[in-house]
């Protein structure tokens, strides 16, 4: 069984950094995709970024994040990372990870696109 564990989240000034974990088990993130997403409140979930085949594949940002956040993995740990640096209070949301790609017309940054979900980590960024 797929099982997905954030941690990581906090509060943080804007400009400052936070380092989001999601440890994984029951996945073989070799063959498939894992991304983070978030959701602030009344808003829809929206992915935040995704790295295909245990970090051999390619990775995608959404363009709001690009440059300021990094996803990588570890993967003797069966971890996946999110590394957020120049947050901005916009950033609030709660973060999830995600495992269990099928693609679907929203595409790999697509929340319809993946089966599996944790239970997310808040990450408040005050201006």
């Amino acid at each position: 069984q797929v099982r997905l564990v954030e941690s990581g989240g906090g509060s943080v000034q804007a400009g400052g950094s936070l380092t989001l974990s999601c440890v994984y088990s029951g996945y073989d993130f070799s063959r498939n995709v894992i991304a983070w997403f978030r959701q602030a409140p009344g808003k829809e979930r929206e992915g935040v970024a995704a790295v295909y085949n245990a970090g051999v594949g390619p990775t995608y940002y959404d363009d709001s994040v690009k440059g300021r956040f990094t996803i990588f993995q570890d993967n003797d740990k069966n971890t996946v990372y999110l590394q957020m640096n120049s947050l901005k209070p916009e950033d609030t949301a709660m973060y999830f990870c995600a495992a269990d790609f099928t693609p679907t017309s929203q595409g790999v940054l697509g929340h319809q696109s993946y089966a599996y979900w944790g239970q997310g980590t808040q990450v408040t960024v005050s201006s």
